[in-house]
């Protein structure tokens, strides 16, 4: 079990079925944590008593009949956002030093109610606000970075230090992270998934979501906490599907769309002709590619800047006004710039963020989902200025957040040994057809089954 772990999927059918110990399960997972993280540093904390005694807990319950959960006794990981009762949440800033949470987010008490086995918190760029992720670095090579803000999720899941993790997305850090480090990362719509006791960056951009080795596992975990919310405001009140029930019903006559305009722009060839040879497998599975225009999408950067940038600042105002010193040079000039932003601006960009949804809407109305690049490169070197590689890192990404639409980043190959990646783009609370989509193309394709090359 020391190099190859079960996916999540694997893992909840052999614990349900009393074929796989869930404790022997996290002890495999933490000696894994101990053996490699001191390399990639993609945890901050790891509750090895506390994991082994809740999987000892799912143990019992499988061995005496109980029902259980669709996650029983899965080690998962959460990203240093999420609140876990009396345990402390850092954010990757020393403002957050001393800080315990009062009670878990809706999301850890959901992953609890599903039989997870929580094994640790990773690493996140500070407060989100970045795409870097310092010190984690990536396992496919450890000169270059995971992405982030989620890069601690990213790293800890593709290294097998955990069999899935949570992530946030405020202009693509599930999807940036997953795209460069071989995952599955799933960005769902806007309010279907809580953001209570997850800590904000920006509240009309932020998305909670899971990173995986497979689309199955990212449906798993989905459907484990997916729903309304009533005590956080931005949750919607829309029926929950069931994406488990269509996964395997393929694509048959699955109109895809594929973006004339913006997303095809700029790429590493290497990443283009991946895309393109995924795409080439949809249709082999029974799609039908479809030429669309993409209306407005050029502006998003510019809009998710301004909003971002506004209501961050208005988030840490009282901070900065008392211990601005606290914060990284570049998050402070961050907020300090956000700070900034007329009043005007932000009113315009929110003006601006109706042609962006309006564009996708129009594209969305001719197709079933939109296909595209993750990411227009392969992973930055380690060090990279925070700054510097953000507008091009989350250009393919922050218009799906400015639409609040759902998104799935999927592995699709490599370039010189660093992982490429498609992204697919659904209507509104459709997370079951970008995921049987997914599922379709993970079918007929083993990108996702690849290991990256840890070595002593």
């Amino acid at each position: 079990m020391d190099t190859l772990l079960p996916s999540v999927s694997e893992a909840a059918t052999a614990i349900r079925a009393g074929t796989l110990s869930p404790v022997e399960l996290t002890q495999a997972v933490l000696a894994r944590i101990e053996r490699y993280d001191p390399r990639l540093e993609s945890y901050v904390e790891v509750y090895a008593e506390e994991a082994l005694a809740q999987a000892r807990e799912v143990e019992a319950a499988v061995s005496r009949g109980d029902r259980v959960g669709l996650l029983p006794g899965v080690p998962l990981a959460l990203k240093d956002l999420y609140d876990v009762a009396g345990k402390p949440t850092l954010c990757g800033s020393a403002v957050r030093a001393g800080h315990l949470a009062a009670e878990d987010s809706a999301v850890t008490g959901l992953l609890r109610a599903a039989g997870a086995v929580l094994v640790g918190k990773t690493v996140t760029h500070e407060f989100a606000f970045g795409v870097v992720s310092a010190p984690t670095r990536n396992p496919w090579n450890l000169d270059t970075i995971p992405g982030g803000s989620s890069g601690g999720s990213a790293a800890a899941v593709a290294a097998g230090l955990c069999l899935a993790a949570m992530g946030s997305d405020t202009g693509g850090s599930i999807r940036i992270p997953a795209g460069l480090t071989g995952l599955v990362g799933l960005k769902p719509t806007f309010g279907r998934v809580s953001k209570r006791g997850v800590a904000p960056l920006s509240w009309s951009l932020d998305h909670t979501g899971p990173l995986t080795r497979t689309v199955r596992d990212a449906a798993l975990v989905f459907q484990s906490i997916t729903g309304f919310d009533p005590a956080d405001p931005d949750s919607v009140d829309e029926p929950v599907t069931n994406v488990l029930a269509g996964l395997d019903s393929g694509i048959d006559g699955l109109r895809v769309g594929v973006p004339a305009n913006h997303f095809f722009d700029g790429l590493m060839p290497e990443v283009g002709d991946g895309v393109q040879a995924a795409l080439d497998v949809l249709v082999s599975a029974g799609a039908r590619l479809v030429e669309v225009t993409v209306p407005d999408v050029e502006i998003s950067s510019e809009v998710i800047t301004t909003i971002v940038g506004v209501e961050a600042a208005l988030i840490h105002q009282e901070e900065m006004a008392i211990r601005s010193h606290d914060y990284t040079e570049d998050t402070r000039t961050r907020l300090i710039a956000g700070a900034a932003i007329p009043g005007t601006a932000y009113v315009d960009a929110l003006h601006r963020r109706r042609r962006i949804v309006a564009g996708f809407r129009s594209a969305l109305s001719e197709v079933d989902i939109l296909a595209t690049p993750t990411l227009p490169v392969t992973a930055p070197p380690y060090g990279s200025v925070p700054g510097e590689v953000m507008p091009t890192l989350s250009r393919l990404t922050a218009p799906l957040n400015a639409a609040g639409l759902p998104g799935l980043a999927v592995p699709c190959g490599f370039a010189d040994g660093l992982p490429i990646s498609m992204q697919l783009i659904g209507r509104p609370f459709d997370e079951a057809t970008i995921l049987r989509a997914g599922e379709a193309y993970q079918q007929r394709t083993d990108w996702h089954t690849q290991q990256p090359p840890l070595t002593e």
